[in-house]
């Protein structure tokens, strides 16, 4: 089932979020996205356990995807590819025109991923991650 994100997912959220990424959000950053009028979180659950979540950050008639992850035990079950249909839906019935979001330029599982969702890339945000330090491949959607 995918849902909007609720303040008592942020402790399962925040353990899959310290798993997936080297400079993870807090605790205390999904709170505040979840209170910011310009953020939608979304989440997959299956009987009260998180196996991913997604987040858009809207501008006008256009969005960010801020995050994307999805539980290590959960990975290769169509989870990720729920949470971009959902969060395409989502965006559609928002008004939103075009998608943009950042994936690491050594992340090939999750290009192909955006890919299939009609992102293309469009440019190279040099040395953007850090730990380790790596390029960006900027994507956009509806654009």
């Amino acid at each position: 089932m995918v849902r909007l994100m609720k303040e008592e997912d942020i402790p399962q959220i925040e353990e899959i979020e310290q798993k997936t990424f080297s400079q993870p959000w807090s605790a205390q950053g999904f709170l505040a996205a979840l209170h910011n009028e310009n953020t939608v979180y979304i989440t997959a659950e299956e009987n009260g356990e998180i196996l991913g979540y997604l987040g858009l950050w809207k501008s006008l008639e256009e969005a960010d995807i801020t995050n994307v992850a999805v539980k290590e035990s959960a990975r290769r079950r169509g989870v990720a590819d729920l949470l971009m249909r959902e969060a395409g839906k989502l965006a559609r019935e928002c008004g939103i025109t075009a998608l943009t979001l950042e994936v690491r330029a050594s992340n090939t599982a999750a290009v192909r991923l955006y890919e299939k969702h009609g992102f293309r890339s469009v440019g190279i945000r040099p040395n953007f991650y850090e730990k380790p330090r790596e390029d960006a491949i900027i994507m956009w959607a509806g654009r």
